[in-house]
């Protein structure tokens, strides 16, 4: 059996296992650091960006236009930045619920922003009657108003159900029904379906927001 100072003095560099490191740098870089016996080789790390951010980025531009009714258009903030599709629609006035959304063509279309935070604590109900009004002035004006938000998926589909539910009549079932056939991704956060079922049974009731 061999000493340990035996061993020592036996033991081959060359015996040693490659050993790799992946390390992320403060930037953002990522490296492979291999280690062979005394000497480090450093590469990049091949990772394709989308696993290094964890998700794949969704850079495609969607200026998908649902028509709820004529008059009454619903879509996300790309359709309202690009001038063709405003265009092709024949939008006039443009309704922005979003939040810090520009307003691109201030000189070309009738504006009017309602900034509404996409959280379910968010109080909707207060903005529905000012969203209202704009849209029934488009109406009165024979134009074509557009309502949009980030998304077009929470937000302004709200906004939308509201003004069928107020303006229009419709039970709260039956606007969301519309709203999601003519914009099949709309899906309002919990909280302002919530408030929005609770709209139908204060208006039933005779109550006012």
């Amino acid at each position: 059996m061999q000493s340990l100072t035996e061993e020592i003095q036996s033991f081959s560099r060359t015996r040693l296992r490659k050993q790799c490191t992946r390390v992320t740098s403060l930037s953002g870089r990522r490296i492979i650091e291999t280690w062979k016996g005394s000497t480090i080789t450093v590469v990049e790390d091949p990772v394709p960006q989308e696993r290094m951010l964890g998700y794949v980025p969704d850079t495609s531009w969607d200026v998908q236009v649902g028509i709820v009714k004529p008059f009454l258009l619903l879509g996300s903030q790309d359709a309202a930045h690009d001038f063709g599709t405003l265009r092709k629609h024949k939008i006039t006035h443009i309704l922005n619920v979003a939040f810090g959304v520009e307003n691109v063509f201030p000189d070309l279309f009738i504006y009017k922003t309602v900034s509404i935070l996409d959280h379910p604590d968010t109080d909707l109900l207060p903005h529905i009657q000012d969203c209202c009004d704009f849209i029934q002035q488009a109406c009165s004006e024979k134009g074509v108003v557009l309502v949009h938000c980030n998304a077009g998926v929470s937000r302004a589909p709200a906004v939308v159900i509201g003004y069928l539910m107020s303006c229009d009549g419709q039970s709260f079932d039956a606007a969301l029904s519309l709203v999601k056939s003519a914009r099949p991704a709309s899906l309002p956060n919990p909280g302002f379906l919530e408030q929005l079922r609770s709209y139908k049974t204060s208006t039933m009731n005779g109550s006012k927001h």
